[in-house]
Parts: structure tokens; C-alpha cells; sequence
């Protein structure tokens, strides 16, 4: 019975976990239009390339409505008439001007497309201010269905939040929706009541106290962010902060949470200082020194708010308290804080330009919480972690989704994704040499958005060999490669099967008291063995399944 209740409990919180709430279409893939204009960089994108938002919001706690304004600066690309904003139902765009005047436009779906009458000459750098309101998306399983999440703490104070990955930040607010064009910096204003606090991205300016009862929080964002990570959180808040002294120098970590948690919080939240000390050594300097670090108490679990980390884990180690390498390792920190802060490595400064090309936010971020496991409990102990989490691969589809349909691919993108990683590091074989790949990959692509094939070159070229169709095994292909051998007399027999054409990995095995390399293709290979050998042994930190093949 006990057996029994803990099988029933894993599976209740494996069907609830961030990691099985897969945003999938249909199963035949049949994208539509709305898909191809949210998803595609449309003739009304191209043109023009955004270089700052400053967006206002005021929100009204009876009704669960907000209103608002983007005032959006572009810089001209190639001359144009028509632009395409987005902003998805229910809220509605009421004017959208420029220099003084109100613009005509059309609504296709959640796309609103906005016909200029200034020239818009190459080079100029001009300014288009869109008005909205009405009521947005509720989020109802935040994070993974996205918009705002309408709440009260136990004190019956409002606790409100955004999070809108996947679905995009036009559930929210008006903007350029589409990952491949990063705003360069951004000002965010919002409104709430007196005696509330409201907390976004970035730096707090200032904060004004208006004459109806309400205050005004004005954050500032100087580094490029991208529209998801964007969010805003309201509640009954109180701060507290400290400085870590990183490879940059002073960085400010500033932390908010409901006031009955603040002791616990002031415990719990030292992961923050483990995880900054752990992925600088293995990445690189944090990438936002300039807009500090903030870790906010959240109404839902958790997301990679850029420099404003959403936390909602309960204050406890663990994934919601449970290990999901169920090795133990997973019990010795805060999964969110530290899952979700790897991802202001990668996801915020290293950011995919399509959906379908997320693995490269989640499958290093996952990859990245047996690097800090190994950074404090040793390299077994991380390669144990990392291993642990293969029982949780489903290799139901592609880890790379559909490109220009907004479409991303499997949830094997998290834990597939960290044992090929962990893989390739196998590869490498040289612990110091693996560091500076991931070291200079934050460097070569620091605050850039990119393509899985620049991913790849990187990745080939650090390493020095073709990874072509190793990636393309884990990554399009949902099987995982066999590595068949028979031992006949003294002769080892290999090969590769159930893998994608030309798939070449070598391996390492131990053949009696030696460890070597082979390297397998897809024909049969020989090597002299030992006599007295009649098996090997595969080295398990390759994502692999093994075959003995016995006469």
C-alpha cells in the first residue's frame, strides 16, 4: 500500500510538473494563420528593428482590468508603411499615434496592423505611442498557460503576477511579439493601489505617490530583454538585500516577499549567493550586473523573469519539496532558484530568435543544475544528478519544434536535452576544456538572440569535431541510439542502430581493466580483445542504450 501511494503521488506531481506542461497543437500539426503571424518575422516586422519600450499600466483590482500605454522607438530598416503590433483579445489597442497624430489600422486575429502616414526614411529613429485596456488573459495554471494571475495572500491582500512564456507578453501588453528582435532597454511604470508595492524588471527609479490614493513604481531595464521575460509582480511586499561580490564586481540582489515569509525567505534565499558563485565559474559573469538580481515571491511557481526571478517553491529544497533526479542530490537546493536563475545565462542573455529552438533556454538551464550539484558536492554527485533525470524522458516527439508557427518542441527538451549535453561533455573529455566551451558560448552569443545552427557551429567548432549527427539524433530524432556488440572469441564486434543516418559518436568502455575509446558507425567494427573477456562495460554518462548481442 505504501509502494502503491508513493507510485500514485510521483505520477500526480510528474502530470502537474513544469515539465510536462507542453503547450502542444493538435497532433497532425495543422497551423494556422493567427499562428503564422504571431510566429513568422512577417513583411510588417521586417522592416523595422525596436530599440526601447516604455510602457504604463495601471491596474484595477475590482474588475481585474488594466489600461495602458507602449510608447515604442524604432529604428528604420527599410522604407515602409504598414506595421504590425501585437495584442491579443481581450484587450483591445483604443488609438495608436505618432508625432501628434492618431493612426488608422487593422485587426487580423491578435495582430493589429498599423498604417504609418509619416515617410518612414532608412536610418530615422521614430516613436509610435499605442493606447489599450480591457480585461487580459487570466492565467489559470501559471506558469504554463500564461497571463496574469489575480490572487490574494493569506491575508486577503491582492498578489498579482504576470508570466506569459509561449503564449507571449501580447497577453498583456502591446508590443513587437516575436522573440527574434529584443527591445535594447525598456522603462516600466505601473500603477497600483497606496500601500501595495509593485516590482518589475530591472532598477527601481522612483516611486510617486499620487493625490487619488495610488502609487506609481517606475523600474528601468538598460540591458536587452526579451518580451517574455518581461513581467510585474503586486503585493504586500517587504525587501531585503545584499551585495555579492562577483567576477564583475559588486552585484545587487534585492528580494521580495509577503511579509509573513520574510525569516524564511532570509534563510531560504541564500541558494541566490550558491547559485551566482556556482554559474559564474562554470558561465561567466552574471549578464545583468547593471540591473542587479531580484528574486520575487510569486502567486505560482516560477519563471526566468529577466533580473526579477519569479519564486513561488514554498521555501523549501526541491522541486515543490520532491527530487526529480530521485538521487538525492535534487534535496540539496532550491530548484527554482537555481533552475530559473540559469536562466538569465541562458534564455535572457542567450535567447532563441524562434520558439521551435527553445532547448537551447531549457536544455542547458536543466544541464546547468547538475553543474551546480557538481560545483558543491563533487563531479559524481552531478553525474549522478544528471543521470537521475533520465527516467523522466518520454521521447514523444522532436526536442526542435515547428519554425514560424510559434511552435515549440518537446518536453524532453529539459531533461533529453541535459544528457546530451552531458554527453557531449563525455566527448570532450577534459573538464577544463568543457568549462571554457560553456564559458565562451555566454561570451560569443552575450545578450544576442540565435538559431539553434549558430548553437551547433559553436558547439562543432569548440569541440573540434563534427557534431552534425550526434545533435541530430537527440535534437530531431526521438530515439535514443543503441550501441550493439557481441563478443566472439577475442574479437569485439560493434555497431550503432536505432540512430539517424550517419550518427558516429564514439564511446568510452571498459574492456577488462582498461578504459578506451571506439568509435562505432552504422557497419559492423572489430577490435582484439582478450581472451578471457566476455563482456564490457559501457560508460553511462553517454545517453545511450546498450545491446549485447549474444550467439
Amino acid at each position: 500500500m505504501k509502494n502503491a501511494l508513493i507510485f500514485h503521488c510521483f505520477l500526480f506531481f510528474f502530470a502537474n510538473s513544469i515539465f510536462a506542461q507542453i503547450n502542444h497543437l493538435n497532433s497532425e500539426n495543422k497551423f494556422t494563420i493567427d499562428d503564422s503571424l504571431r510566429g513568422s518575422i512577417t513583411n510588417e516586422r521586417a522592416w523595422w528593428d525596436v530599440k526601447k519600450y516604455n510602457l504604463n499600466l495601471k491596474t484595477n483590482l475590482k474588475d481585474s482590468s488594466i489600461v495602458g500605454s507602449n510608447e515604442i522607438t524604432y529604428l528604420v530598416l527599410n522604407e515602409s508603411t504598414v506595421m504590425q503590433i501585437d495584442l491579443q483579445a481581450p484587450l483591445k489597442i483604443t488609438k495608436i499615434i505618432q508625432d501628434g497624430n492618431s493612426l488608422n489600422f487593422n485587426k487580423n486575429g491578435n495582430a493589429f496592423f498599423v498604417n504609418l502616414e509619416k515617410f518612414q526614411k532608412k536610418g530615422d529613429l521614430n516613436v509610435i505611442t499605442v493606447f489599450y485596456q480591457g480585461k487580459p488573459r487570466s492565467a489559470i495554471r501559471a506558469p504554463w498557460d500564461g497571463g496574469i494571475v489575480w490572487d490574494k495572500d493569506a491575508n486577503g491582500n491582492p498578489f498579482i503576477a504576470s508570466s506569459c512564456q509561449g503564449i507571449g507578453a501580447s497577453v498583456w501588453w502591446p508590443n513587437k511579439d516575436h522573440l527574434y528582435d529584443e527591445v535594447d532597454g525598456m522603462d516600466i511604470s505601473i500603477n497600483v493601489s497606496s500601500g501595495l508595492v509593485a516590482v518589475s524588471n530591472g532598477r527601481l527609479k522612483n516611486k510617486e505617490v499620487l493625490s487619488d490614493g495610488t502609487t506609481t513604481y517606475n523600474w528601468s531595464v538598460v540591458n536587452p530583454i526579451n518580451n517574455y521575460g518581461v513581467n510585474f509582480n503586486v503585493g504586500d511586499y517587504v525587501s531585503f538585500s545584499e551585495k555579492y561580490q562577483g567576477e564583475k564586481g559588486n552585484l545587487d540582489c534585492t528580494y521580495y516577499v509577503l511579509k509573513p515569509n520574510l525569516e524564511k525567505a532570509k534563510i531560504q534565499f541564500k541558494d541566490v549567493g550558491r547559485m551566482l558563485k556556482a554559474f559564474e565559474y562554470w558561465f561567466g559573469p552574471y549578464p545583468f550586473y547593471e540591473d542587479g538580481y531580484k528574486l520575487v515571491e510569486t502567486p505560482f511557481l516560477g519563471m526566468e523573469h529577466q533580473s526579477d526571478i519569479s519564486y513561488g517553491n514554498g521555501f523549501k529544497n526541491g522541486y515543490q519539496g520532491s527530487d526529480l533526479s530521485r538521487t538525492g542530490w535534487g534535496m540539496k537546493f532550491d530548484f527554482i532558484i537555481i533552475h530559473e536563475s540559469g536562466h538569465e545565462w541562458f534564455g535572457n542573455s542567450i535567447t532563441n530568435q524562434d520558439r521551435a529552438d527553445m532547448w537551447i533556454h531549457e536544455s542547458f538551464t536543466s544541464y546547468s543544475e547538475s553543474l551546480f550539484v557538481e560545483y558543491y558536492y563533487g563531479k559524481e554527485a552531478g553525474f549522478e544528478y544528471v543521470r537521475g533525470t533520465r527516467r523522466n524522458v518520454l521521447n514523444d516527439k522532436p526536442i526542435i519544434g515547428n519554425y514560424n508557427v510559434n511552435n515549440q518542441g518537446s518536453g524532453d527538451m529539459y531533461f533529453k536535452g541535459a544528457n546530451m549535453l552531458h554527453t557531449l561533455r563525455q566527448i570532450v573529455d577534459n573538464d577544463t576544456k568543457w568549462r571554457q566551451v560553456l564559458r565562451g558560448l555566454n561570451s560569443k552569443f552575450h545578450h544576442q538572440t540565435v538559431t539553434t545552427k549558430q548553437i551547433e557551429d559553436y558547439l562543432s567548432k569548440s569541440v573540434g569535431i563534427d557534431l552534425t549527427p550526434i545533435l541530430n539524433q537527440y535534437l530531431r530524432d526521438i530515439r535514443i541510439p543503441t550501441l550493439e556488440y557481441k563478443i566472439i572469441k577475442n574479437k569485439l564486434q560493434f555497431r550503432w542502430a536505432n540512430c539517424v543516418s550517419g550518427f558516429n559518436m564514439p564511446v568510452k568502455v571498459l574492456i577488462g581493466a582498461e578504459m578506451l575509446w571506439i568509435k562505432p558507425n552504422q557497419d559492423w567494427k572489430c577490435k582484439s580483445i582478450s581472451s578471457e573477456t566476455t563482456k564490457i562495460r559501457i560508460d553511462n554518462n553517454f545517453y545511450i542504450i546498450e545491446n549485447q548481442i549474444r550467439k
